[in-house]
C-alpha cells in the first residue's frame, strides 16, 4: 500500500502541506472561500509539529493492524481491505472520541462542531495526496511501504 512518509531533514515547516488539505476538504476548494467564508472552517488532515529546529508532518499512516478501527464503538471507522486506506462515516461518527485516545500517531483530529474526527483520507480522486503534490521541499513522499526515501 502506498503511504505518504515525511522526510523531516528538508522541512522548513512552511505548513503548506496544511494549506492545500483544509482548502481540499472544503466546501468550495477555493482557498480565499474555504479559509474566509466556510463555516465551520476546514481543518487539516495533516499536521506540522516543530521540536527545536526540526519540522514534521503528522498524518494517519493507515497502520496494517490499525487500533482506531478497533477502538470505535459505532464502526463508523473502516479499513478497506484492497487499498488498505483507513477510512471515517462521519454519519457513523458519535463523536466518543475512543479513535482519538488510541492512535498511536495523534493524526485524528476532533471536528468540534460537527462532533466527528477527521483524518489523513489520501485525497481519493486526485493522482496524488494534495499535501504530497503542494510540497515545495518535497518533504513528504508518496510511496509504497519501505521504499520511503
Amino acid at each position: 500500500m502506498k503511504r505518504v512518509y515525511p522526510k523531516e531533514q528538508v522541512c522548513i515547516g512552511c505548513r503548506l502541506c496544511e494549506v492545500h488539505c483544509a482548502v481540499e476538504h472544503s466546501t468550495s476548494r477555493d482557498i480565499l472561500k474555504a479559509f474566509l467564508r466556510e463555516q465551520p472552517r476546514p481543518l487539516a488532515r495533516i499536521r506540522v509539529q516543530k521540536n527545536g529546529y526540526t519540522f514534521v508532518a503528522v498524518q494517519c499512516v493507515h497502520c496494517p493492524e490499525a487500533p482506531c478501527v478497533y477502538a470505535c464503538l459505532t464502526g463508523a471507522m473502516a479499513k478497506d481491505p484492497i487499498s488498505g486506506v483507513v477510512t471515517v462515516d462521519p454519519d457513523r461518527c458519535v463523536g466518543c472520541w475512543t479513535c482519538i485516545m488510541v492512535c498511536p500517531y495523534g493524526a485524528i483530529r476532533r471536528e468540534a462542531e460537527s462532533h466527528t474526527i477527521v483524518k489523513c483520507d489520501l485525497c481519493p480522486g486526485q493522482p496524488l495526496p494534495v499535501c504530497v503534490a503542494n510540497c515545495p521541499n518535497e518533504a513528504l513522499v508518496f510511496a509504497e511501504d519501505g521504499a520511503n526515501a
